[in-house]
């Protein structure tokens, strides 16, 4: 297969950073960013891209860090919120093994508060978020293989998840054990 072996997308605050993080330690292998991928290539903040240079500016840097990676990303990548929004990205993102993480509004309140840093929800968060979600929701859901929802779960709950819904074990990974299960002791 070429292509990441889990590709992660998402609401923001969904916490496909964390999840994605764990996901690659776990599986022994790298971990990619698109959103930070386009920080580093502009030198600023994604507030700063979206309110210095407006939303499509940012959606073309978006769809041309998802396109790279895509290309050039052999372990876990997660994909920003907004990312599946392009006809083009959701046409590269099939029959890859993507997981679509998933949470409700009060989630989403809980864990990101909903504050500036999300440009998309500088003016009524909890609407914006739900108008977001209503908007995506089913954008998310035709390019999963699999959904995990991370509802009152722990990042380590959720990884264990998309592994499983996966099916990936050691044998998916370039020089694991195959008769190992990750998360758990060998039982011989």
């Amino acid at each position: 297969m070429s292509g990441p072996l889990i590709v992660l997308v998402g609401p923001m605050g969904v916490g496909k950073t964390t999840v994605g993080a764990l996901l690659a330690e776990r599986l022994d292998t790298g971990y990619r960013d698109t959103d930070a991928d386009i920080v580093a290539a502009e030198g600023r903040e994604i507030s700063d891209i979206f309110f210095e240079d407006g939303e499509e500016h940012f959606r073309e840097l978006e769809r041309a860090a998802v396109r790279s990676a895509l290309a050039e990303h052999p372990g876990v990548l997660a994909l920003g919120g907004g990312a599946i929004l392009d006809k083009d990205t959701r046409g590269l993102l099939a029959g890859l093994p993507v997981v679509y993480l998933s949470m409700e509004a009060n989630e989403a309140v809980r864990r990101t508060g909903l504050g500036l840093a999300r440009p998309l929800l500088a003016i009524n968060p909890r609407q914006q978020w739900k108008q977001l979600m209503e908007e995506r929701r089913a954008l998310y859901t035709e390019v999963a293989r699999a959904v995990v929802p991370t509802d009152e779960r722990a990042p380590e709950e959720v990884a264990e998840a998309v592994i499983e819904a996966l099916e990936l074990g050691p044998a998916a990974v370039p020089g694991a054990d195959p008769s190992a299960t990750p998360g758990k002791e060998n039982q011989t």
